[in-house]
């Protein structure tokens, strides 16, 4: 079962100017895939705080994946972070500056520069028809904080977290969650790997909890769904999905 930690990095995340759209997307993406993501941080733009803690998720899980902070500005501290966290040097990659020189159709100025500056020893991933490619140092996966980019970049690579996919059922019931929490308790007794989530809804007129039920086993799963179904009332199921 492989397992990711997701490192949020900018200042503007924190400050509330910019709500990060990059962790939902990345959870969402790598469930589907199979890979665990099992904590997302978000850190200031402070080289040694970012080096402290890439070095820490890169001991805890296979991969990590790092959003934000890389760029030709003052605030653009990813990549020395990162190669700070890994004790190696930077350096500026001639490959990254030869893409760059040919997209602009000119000579790198020294900000365009700092683009093509990455960790020493760091591996170049071609990101589809993306001029950039993803930068890989050990097993942290260095993203923009860009939205459309980030998600163009993991897109291209995506085949590289192959794990077992999560399968889920959903059950809309017409019931408070107070009045079936003794059920949900017997069903985790009798289905302990099932990962069951429970989440009420104010306002909604048809149902009044959203039930999930999610296993990589599509058999376990079917028998914890029809257990939990035999367990309520017939009258309190709205829906099954």
């Amino acid at each position: 079962m492989p397992t990711a930690g997701i490192l949020i990095i900018g200042n503007e995340i924190l400050s509330g100017k910019v709500t990060d759209s990059n962790s939902p997307y990345l959870c969402r993406e790598l469930r589907d895939l199979g890979v665990e993501t099992e904590r997302i941080l978000t850190v200031p733009d402070v080289v040694e705080v970012i080096a402290s803690e890439v070095r820490t998720m890169s001991r805890a899980y296979d991969f990590v994946f790092t959003s934000g902070g890389v760029g030709p500005t003052h605030d653009d501290l990813t990549m020395e972070g990162i190669a700070r966290g890994f004790e190696v040097p930077l350096e500026v990659n001639e490959s990254i500056v030869g893409r760059i020189s040919r997209a602009l159709d000119q000579e790198l100025n020294e900000s365009q520069r700092k683009m093509a500056t990455i960790p020493k020893g760091a591996r170049l991933i071609d990101a589809g028809d993306l001029w950039f490619p993803v930068v890989l140092l050990e097993n942290v996966y260095i993203f923009p904080g860009i939205p459309e980019l980030l998600m163009k970049k993991f897109e291209s690579i995506r085949s590289r977290f192959q794990g077992v996919p999560f399968l889920l059922k959903r059950v809309f019931v017409k019931r408070r969650e107070s009045d079936i929490a003794e059920s949900l308790n017997e069903l985790l007794q009798e289905f302990p790997e099932l990962m069951l989530g429970s989440y009420p809804k104010v306002g909604e007129e048809s149902f009044h909890v959203l039930l999930t039920l999610e296993s990589r086993d599509a058999g376990y799963l079917q028998r914890a769904l029809d257990s939990l179904l035999e367990r309520l009332p017939g009258d309190a199921i709205h829906r099954v999905e």
